[in-house]
């Protein structure tokens, strides 16, 4: 039976997101439901969810705006220039957060949210409707216990957690009937290069050629990172990582560890913490990256 889920994602800004999104349209055993909004401009997001998924051929997903901010980040602004939120065929909800709220009361069965950015909906939904939770598994990419941005690199304040630190902690804490995480120890190593890249760059797949065409555009765009289009490897697909969670633990190693989040914005070990499920390290990177990209080629 499909795992039904929701996506919470703030793309647009990093590229990860847009890979996530295709990974998880790719999994027979998910059953996408919602894909809601978040963090800044949650309507430029909006647009380019809904391009993707009319591109995709899945206009049957509901597009949730979710809390609207100033705009930021909008690296993949120019994909989406002549696209509107009208010109999708499918549902939009204009408040996405009570979209949310109502799909997971009224699912019979228990619904995965995957969190792949800062959080201030989920933050919203928790406030608003406490009892979800227990009706709910969490995977999200959240955090940095033993490894930080790239090979060697110390412990950080992770973006999703340090953009919003009430939000991370109002996750941590609700009682979901199961919460894992997949932090920068394990998804910071996600990188396709060579022939995996290749098979993807060359495919005349739709979906892929969205995703390529938004990786050159983000990649001249981006601010925080100096990219090369053209030297045949992907950005860090941090996400995918959480998106794979959401079905599979085969090829990392599970940690049940407790832990909560500093005032800087770190996730600590903490024996008085929220118990967390934590990929901390790979079993099988390898294999994880010839998954995953088999599941992008469909």
């Amino acid at each position: 039976m499909k795992v039904p889920v929701i996506l919470d994602t703030d793309i647009g800004s990093d590229i990860d997101d847009t890979w996530a999104l295709a990974m998880l349209l790719r999994c027979p055993e998910l059953d996408l439901k919602l894909v809601l909004t978040d963090t800044s401009n949650t309507i430029y997001r909006a647009r380019v969810t809904a391009k993707m998924l009319e591109i995709a051929g899945r206009i049957d997903v509901p597009v949730g705006v979710g809390i609207c901010f100033a705009s930021a980040n909008e690296f993949q602004l120019p994909w989406v220039t002549d696209y509107q939120l009208e010109d999708y065929p499918g549902k939009v909800y204009h408040d996405g957060v009570q979209a949310m709220i109502d799909l997971i009361r009224q699912s019979i069965e228990p619904v995965t949210i995957i969190g792949i950015g800062p959080s201030p909906n989920l933050l919203k939904a928790l406030n608003i409707a406490p009892d979800i939770a227990k009706k709910c598994r969490f995977v999200g990419m959240f955090g940095s216990f033993e490894r930080g941005y790239g090979d060697n690199s110390d412990p950080v304040a992770e973006t999703n957690v340090r953009e919003d630190i009430e939000a991370a902690r109002s996750i941590f804490a609700a009682p979901w009937q199961e919460i894992l995480i997949t932090p920068l120890d394990t998804c910071d190593q996600v990188i396709l290069s060579g022939n995996q890249y290749q098979a993807i760059q060359e495919s005349n797949d739709p979906l892929l050629r969205a995703v390529m065409e938004n990786y050159r555009i983000w990649s001249e765009l981006v601010t925080w990172v100096n990219v090369d289009f053209f030297n045949k490897h992907t950005s860090t697909l941090f996400d995918t990582v959480a998106v794979y969670l959401a079905y599979s633990t085969e090829y990392v190693r599970m940690e049940s560890i407790s832990a909560s989040i500093t005032d800087e914005g770190k996730t600590v070990y903490d024996p008085d913490g929220s118990p967390l499920q934590v990929a901390l390290s790979w079993r099988n990177l390898t294999a994880f990256k010839a998954h995953l990209v088999q599941r992008l080629l469909g």
